[in-house]
């Protein structure tokens, strides 16, 4: 057990699982990274376009885009650690709240966009 790696509230515990299972913990830590870059992106591309649409939909699609792209990393760290963590110790992994969140979000920011296409 090596306590030199960071963060040593998840390396310190318990017994070193199978390699493969971890970098698939890591390969999600990248995943949730693209998502909320991705979600960032086209936050801001809404928004700075000026596309002929309802400017007060399309500012709330677009601020909600972004804060769930400021969402998504957060997700991945916390996310990371508690898989990390359950493997080490052979606990069932934990529930990822962004898999609610994140469809409401987009179900949301659809809805603008949509409202904001028809009142324009």
């Amino acid at each position: 057990m090596s306590t030199s790696r960071f963060p040593r509230s998840v390396y310190s515990r318990g017994t070193e699982p199978d390699a493969r299972f971890s970098l698939a913990n890591e390969r999600t830590f990248l995943a949730w990274i693209s998502v909320g870059l991705a979600l960032i992106s086209v936050g801001v591309g809404l928004e700075s376009l000026a596309l002929n649409l309802q400017p007060g939909y399309r500012l709330a699609a677009s601020v909600l885009l972004v804060l769930g792209g400021i969402g998504c990393p957060v997700q991945a760290w916390f996310g990371w650690r508690q898989v990390e963590t359950a493997l080490r110790e052979g606990r069932p992994l934990p529930f990822t709240p962004m898999l609610v969140g994140l469809p409401v979000l987009l179900a949301a920011t659809g809805v603008l966009v949509v409202l904001a296409l028809a009142t324009r």
